[in-house]
């Protein structure tokens, strides 16, 4: 079983809710794709160039500010619930752990991390950068991944063409390689059944939203991930402003479908969010289906000040605390245990009930 407290905070102090509109933005995610110059790429490298690769990033790492102290996972060699569990806190892809249907884990497959930022190594690129900060924190998180990118590439030769910019093996991610995303929380929107046109509109402007673990998930509790689509013919800052002009937007449309809700449907909207509430207390058996959606419903109330006795940052934990690996570690175990909806339940009542003794 892995150490997760060798790392700050566990590797989630982006659940802090500290951050600009954490209410809303649980976290902002920026990565940088890059590739070793001379090296054949992912997909058709051997395992021996891919432990080359490793090397030969590990001693730069350990040779910069960012990243001198940081633990190395080796993905390749840890059983699947521990790669859940990394993929679980955000840290890996869902790539990068093996947790397709094959199981597969590509060998030399690793992480290092340490605070707000990590390097996954040996995904679909040599190297993945990236720094998750708490709330809508666009700059910020931005402003640590470059100075990250230019230690390392003090250290490393990138493949970079003059013409397209830095090369990649997925060519949507050629020219900066910058991926940034935000996770936000729109229950206003899609309870007006306003979030399709949203939706529809990001896309409209080169913008894309995905799921809670990103690409390939599936939506559940009313979390999105939206993120630019593109990264050829913009710089890096033209991408990030024109993300953070459409989250803004994004999120002004959420807080005016809160009031919407609160002015002309206030029993409506009580009784979801109490209701979410009551569940979540007194349930016997949650899937992490059902517990994600109960827990979006609350998180709702807080946010409009109906429910007072619950904190952001308790729902947040719990949002990462009741997925199913993180849940099985906990009691010790497997993530396929058919009693696991039992232990959850009884988790979330135990947690909040703390809360609000705590408060009370």
């Amino acid at each position: 079983m892995i150490d997760l407290s060798l790392l700050t905070d566990g590797g989630v102090g982006w659940l802090d809710a500290s951050g600009p509109s954490s209410h809303l933005v649980l976290s902002t995610r920026i990565r940088l794709a890059r590739n070793l110059a001379g090296r054949v790429f992912q997909g058709r490298n051997s395992e021996t160039e891919r432990e080359d690769i490793l090397d030969s990033v590990e001693a730069a790492a350990r040779d910069t500010v960012l990243l001198r102290r940081a633990i190395k996972f080796r993905l390749d060699r840890m059983e699947r619930t521990d790669r859940q569990l990394l993929h679980e806190r955000h840290l890996v892809s869902k790539e990068l752990a093996g947790l397709d249907a094959d199981g597969r884990v590509r060998s030399g497959a690793s992480v290092l991390v340490q605070d707000r930022l990590g390097v996954m190594l040996n995904e679909e690129d040599h190297l993945r950068l990236q720094g998750l900060h708490s709330g809508f924190a666009l700059d910020a998180a931005y402003a640590e991944v470059d100075r990250l990118d230019a230690e390392l590439g003090q250290r490393l030769a990138f493949a970079f063409h003059s013409e397209f910019g830095y090369l990649t093996s997925c060519p949507t991610n050629v020219g900066t390689g910058l991926r940034a995303s935000v996770l936000i929380h729109l229950p206003g929107l899609v309870l007006t059944k306003e979030i399709t046109k949203v939706l529809q509109g990001l896309a409209q402007v080169g913008l894309t939203f995905r799921g809670l673990y990103g690409e390939g998930s599936e939506v559940v509790g009313n979390f999105f991930q939206l993120s630019n689509q593109t990264t050829l013919g913009s710089s890096e800052y033209e991408l990030l402003d024109h993300l953070g002009k459409m989250v803004r937007q994004v999120v002004d449309y959420e807080e005016q479908a809160r009031q919407v809700l609160l002015r002309d449907a206030p029993a409506i909207i009580e009784d979801k969010v109490w209701r979410a509430y009551g569940l979540l207390r007194y349930a016997r058996a949650l899937s992490f289906e059902e517990a994600m959606n109960l827990l979006s419903g609350v998180r709702l109330g807080v946010g409009v000040s109906l429910i007072p006795d619950v904190g952001m940052y308790t729902l947040n934990k719990l949002l990462v605390y009741t997925q199913p690996a993180h849940l099985a570690v906990a009691e010790g175990v497997a993530p396929n245990d058919p009693e696991l909806p039992v232990r959850r339940a009884q988790f979330v009542r135990k947690v909040l009930e703390s809360e609000v003794g705590r408060r009370g």
